[in-house]
């Protein structure tokens, strides 16, 4: 166990009929609120509604952002920013899934500056102050409910990147898992690879061969959310499976799993936000397709990386093999073959993209590497992993 330090401060409101709540405890930070949304589903499911009413009711005045694309683009966000600025917002409320969210905090932190909020991604600077940020989620996946990350995209310069600040972290979020029946069987698939993926991220690059007690928490939740995931594309309104995968996919990005496991890299989201940089791809697609290739190549550098491959076999999805080689094998083709059963691609051209699209992914990548702290991922360490999922 490494040293590590532990910062969370939102405070969480989960359960169904809980969205009524939003406007008492939105009213302490403020009387106007930018109301940042996506394309219009909480229109049609009945969220928006109860959003507004329960914000109103509170006495708490809405200026309406609607437009958040799945893959939030920095030209929207500058246009939330200078909304916000012009309105003298006191607080965002942000209705939506994860993408919704990123790009809110991006808003927060963008409205109490003069400086281009892309520099903050970039790391050229760091926000000083942020608007206060309540959160709706109706899409679980990416854990930025309850974490200060956030991802955007430069839709000029085909860079997506994340950055990770406290002071973004929503000061409320409420789930109910209610909101999450609606999200069809595409969404549902991608939601639960990503949430899976950033468990294993930390899980498989951590070099600390004394992470029981993380591989174990890691472990425990990537077999529930597979579980879960099945049952809720037989039975989209089941709410104990909705219920349990959101907050799986909350606890599996809010911090706690890679403590104590010392430094550790996010390579499989580094090269899934290269296909959607270029490819708009959905997210959780891009995860599946690189973990089908990454996992192959980080099983080929080391014993110790087969070893570990073999742990999550036996673990997670149940293998007792006594050769190592064998475990592997069988362990990258059982997970595969689960993202085949949800039907979330494991091959490029399953996203339509080909040889040439195949070296676009691997030169963006090296362009973002050493952004992203891997400078380890060149072009031909690209290619050569995604040939492995061609």
């Amino acid at each position: 166990m490494q040293n590590f330090t532990f910062h969370n401060t939102t405070k969480i409101i989960f359960g169904q009929d809980t969205i009524g709540q939003l406007g008492q405890e939105a009213k302490p930070y403020g009387r106007k609120a930018l109301f940042i949304y996506g394309q219009g589903a909480i229109k049609r499911n009945g969220v928006y509604d109860q959003a507004v009413a329960s914000l109103k009711a509170a006495g708490i005045e809405i200026v309406e952002f609607p437009g958040v694309r799945a893959n939030p683009v920095l030209s929207h966000t500058r246009d939330g920013i200078a909304l916000a600025k012009s309105q003298n917002i006191d607080l965002v409320v942000a209705v939506g899934g994860g993408s919704v969210i990123d790009e809110a905090k991006a808003v927060c932190a963008g409205a109490c500056t003069d400086t281009d909020v892309w520099q903050f991604y970039t790391r050229e600077s760091a926000p000083a102050k942020a608007l206060p940020l309540i959160a709706v989620l109706t899409v679980a996946a990416t854990g930025t409910e309850m974490n200060g990350g956030t991802v955007i995209m430069n839709e000029a310069t085909k860079e997506k990147y994340g950055c990770g600040y406290p002071l973004l972290a929503p000061k409320v979020s409420i789930l109910d898992p209610t909101t999450t029946f609606t999200v069809g069987p595409e969404y549902t698939a991608y939601a639960a690879v990503d949430a899976a993926t950033h468990l294993l991220e930390s899980y498989f690059t951590s070099t600390d061969p004394n992470t029981l007690l993380q591989d174990r928490y890691v472990e425990g939740i990537v077999r529930t959310i597979m579980d879960v995931t099945e049952t809720m594309l037989k039975s989209p309104d089941n709410y104990a499976a909705r219920a349990t995968f959101m907050w799986a996919a909350t606890l599996a990005w809010n911090s706690i799993a890679p403590c104590g496991v010392g430094p550790w890299s996010t390579p499989n989201h580094l090269i899934g936000h290269s296909m959607s940089a270029l490819f708009d791809t959905p997210h959780g697609a891009s995860l599946s397709i690189s973990l089908s290739g990454w996992l192959p190549w980080y099983a080929e550098q080391s014993e110790a990386n087969a070893r570990k491959l073999e742990q999550f076999g036996k673990e997670v999805i149940g293998f007792t093999w006594r050769d190592t080689q064998r475990a592997v094998e069988e362990t990258i083709s059982s997970l595969r073959a689960w993202f085949r059963r949800i039907k979330s691609p494991t091959r490029l051209a399953g996203i339509n993209v080909d040889d040439a699209g195949l070296v676009q992914v691997a030169e963006n990548v090296e362009m973002c590497n050493v952004h992203w702290g891997l400078p380890d991922y060149t072009k031909d360490r690209v290619i050569r992993i995604l040939k492995k999922c061609i």
